[in-house]
C-alpha cells in the first residue's frame, strides 16, 4: 500500500541513455565569387587540356600562316628592287617562293624525324656548326664584309649559307643533350656538362662576334642564357652573365664607329627626335615614317611608298615597317600575336614534353625565334638600336628560311611526341595532316627512351646491361584522379604535375605499349 505524498522507489534497470543531440555543422568559409574573366579562363584552360594534339596543331599553323604571310609581303615589298634588277617585279618573289617551298621540306623531314634520333645526331650537327662558323672567317670563303661589314654569309652556287643561322639551331639541339639530366647546383664540375656546354657557347659567340655581326652575336648569346635558365640555372648566374654583356655594349657604344652611331640614332629614336635624318638616322626615321603613313587600317596591300627606295632594306631587316604601312596597326599586331601564340605553344610543349631533352630542345627553339623576331621588332619601332637581324619566316633570305623551318619542324615533331597526343593517336589514329604527308606514327615514351640510352655495364651484376635485363615497375597514379602520364612526369622531373586533365573520363594510356614491354 503506498501511502500518497510519498515518492515511489526507483526502478532497479538502468534508464535508457539519451540520443545524442547532432552537432551543428562547422561552416564553411565563403568563397569570393568567382569573376566573370575567372569562370572563362577556367573554361578556356579546359577546353585546351580537352584537346591532347592542340600544341602540335598551334604549332604547325602558326608557322605555316607566318610562312605563308612572309611569301605575300616578300613580294609587295621588293617589286621595285626587283625591277630595277632583272626588269621583272616578281624575281626576287618567285625566288623566295622556292625558298619558302624547300624550307617546308626541311620541315616536313624534321617533322617525320623522332626528336630521340636527333639526340643522337647532336654532336655531329654542333660539330658541323662549329667548321661553318671558322670557314666563314676564311678569306675566298666567307662574304659580305664589302656590301653589309659582316662576313656571315658563304656563297654555295645560287644559295648563300649564314652558319649563325646553323649554330643556333645547333645549339638548341646539342644543348639540349648535354644539359638534360644534369644538377644546375654543380655548374662548375666537370663531369656535369655545364662546362663543356658554356665553353662551346662562349666559343660559337666569339666566332660570331669575329665575323663583324654583332646583332647576330646578342641573337645566340639570348639563346644560351634561356638554354641555362630552362636547365635550372639561378636568375642571379645568369643575370651576372648579362651584365657582362650589357658591358661589352657599352664599350661598343663608347668605342666610335657605326655601331656607335647605331646606338646614338636608337636614342634619337627613343625620345621621338632624329638629329641626322639625311645621314645614320636615314633608315630608322624612314621606317619611323612608313609605320606612321599606315595608321590604324594601313594604305592597303602593295600600296607601299617607302618600298620605291625610300626606306633601305625594305623586304630584308625593315619589312615589318612595310607591314604597318600596307595593312596598318591590325596587320602589326597580327604579327606579334602570331610570335606570342608561338612562344606560349612552344613553352607549353616544353612543359608537356617526354623527357627533359626534348623539354629543354623545344623551349630553346621557341625562345630562339621568337627572341630574333622581337629583337627584329624592337629596333623597328625605335624600342631596341638596329642590329641587322631579320624578322623569322617573313623577311626575304634562302638559307635563313630553310634553317628557320626545319628547326620549327623540330618543335613540332616534339609537340607531336607528347604522351597525351600519342595516346590519343593510339587510341583514334592519325589526324588527316599527317595522314596526307605519310607521316607515321609518333614513338611511345619508351620505346624512344630505350632507343636512346646506350646499355651500360651493372656493378651489381657484371653479366647484364644496367637498365635493360630488369624490367622497371610501372608508375602509377598514387591520388585518384591522376593519370599515367602526370606520374611518369612526376617521377621523371622531380615536380608535382599541375593542371590535370582528371576531371573527364579518359581512355587507357600505354596499355599495348605495356603488355609488349
Amino acid at each position: 500500500m503506498t501511502v500518497r505524498g510519498t515518492r515511489r522507489p526507483a526502478p532497479s534497470a538502468a534508464r535508457k541513455p539519451a540520443k545524442p543531440q547532432p552537432q551543428p555543422a562547422p561552416q564553411q568559409p565563403r568563397r569570393a565569387p568567382e569573376s566573370g574573366i575567372a569562370r572563362a579562363t577556367q573554361k578556356l584552360h579546359q577546353a585546351m587540356e580537352a584537346r591532347p594534339l592542340l600544341d602540335y596543331t598551334m604549332v604547325r599553323t602558326i608557322v605555316l600562316i607566318l610562312a605563308g604571310l612572309g611569301i605575300v609581303m616578300v613580294m609587295s615589298s621588293s617589286m621595285a628592287t626587283s625591277f630595277a634588277a632583272s626588269s621583272s617585279v616578281w624575281s626576287l618573289a618567285i625566288r623566295q617562293t622556292v625558298m619558302v617551298a624547300f624550307g617546308l621540306i626541311a620541315f616536313w623531314c624534321a617533322l617525320k624525324t623522332p626528336p630521340e634520333r636527333l639526340r643522337r645526331w647532336s654532336s655531329w650537327i654542333m660539330l658541323g656548326a662549329v667548321l661553318l662558323l671558322i670557314a666563314v672567317l676564311i678569306p675566298g670563303i666567307g662574304t659580305g664584309r664589302a656590301e653589309v661589314g659582316s662576313q656571315s654569309w658563304i656563297v654555295m652556287g645560287p644559295l648563300r649559307l649564314q652558319p649563325s643561322e646553323v649554330a643556333r639551331v645547333a645549339i638548341a639541339i646539342w644543348g639540349a643533350q648535354v644539359l638534360a639530366g644534369r644538377d644546375p647546383k654543380r655548374l662548375f664540375q666537370a663531369n656535369n656538362g655545364f662546362p663543356l656546354f658554356l665553353s662551346v657557347a662562349a666559343l660559337c659567340i666569339l666566332l660570331i662576334a669575329a665575323q663583324g655581326d654583332l646583332g647576330m652575336a646578342v641573337s645566340f648569346a639570348v639563346v644560351v642564357a634561356l638554354i641555362l635558365l630552362f636547365a635550372g640555372v639561378s636568375w642571379k648566374a645568369v643575370g651576372l652573365a648579362a651584365f657582362g654583356g650589357a658591358l661589352v655594349l657599352v664599350y661598343e657604344f663608347f668605342s666610335g664607329g657605326f655601331r656607335s652611331d647605331r646606338f646614338t640614332v636608337y636614342f634619337d629614336a627613343f625620345f621621338g627626335r632624329f638629329h641626322d635624318t639625311r645621314g645614320v638616322a636615314f633608315q630608322s626615321h624612314q621606317g619611323f615614317l612608313s609605320l606612321a603613313d599606315g595608321s590604324v587600317f594601313g594604305v592597303g596591300l602593295g600600296q607601299s611608298r617607302a618600298k620605291w627606295f625610300y626606306l633601305p632594306e625594305a623586304r630584308n631587316d625593315f619589312i615589318f615597317a612595310v607591314i604597318g604601312e600596307e595593312l596598318g596597326l591590325w596587320g602589326g599586331a597580327l604579327v606579334i600575336i602570331l610570335f606570342a601564340l608561338l612562344a606560349y605553344f612552344g613553352l607549353r610543349t616544353a612543359r608537356r614534353a617526354q623527357n627533359q631533352f626534348q623539354s629543354l630542345m623545344a623551349a630553346a627553339l621557341a625562345a630562339g625565334v621568337v627572341s630574333q623576331a622581337f629583337i627584329n621588332i624592337g629596333y623597328v619601332i625605335g624600342l631596341l638600336p638596329v642590329t641587322g637581324i631579320q624578322l623569322p619566316m617573313l623577311s626575304a633570305g634562302g638559307t635563313s628560311a630553310i634553317i628557320t623551318l626545319a628547326g620549327m619542324g623540330v618543335l613540332a615533331s616534339v609537340a607531336r611526341h607528347e604522351p597525351d597526343a600519342i595516346s590519343a593517336m593510339q587510341n583514334y589514329g592519325r589526324p588527316a595532316f599527317d595522314r596526307v604527308l605519310g607521316i607515321g606514327e609518333p614513338q611511345a615514351p619508351s620505346q624512344s627512351r630505350n632507343a636512346s640510352q646506350r646499355p651500360r655495364r651493372s656493378a651489381a651484376d657484371p653479366g647484364r646491361s644496367a637498365g635493360t635485363a630488369r624490367p622497371a615497375r610501372p608508375v602509377r597514379p598514387s591520388r585518384p584522379g591522376r593519370t599515367v602520364a602526370d606520374a611518369e612526369r612526376e617521377a621523371r622531373f622531380g615536380t608535382p604535375v599541375t593542371g590535370s586533365r582528371s576531371s573527364r573520363r579518359e581512355p587507357p594510356r600505354y596499355d599495348d605499349m605495356r603488355r609488349a614491354s
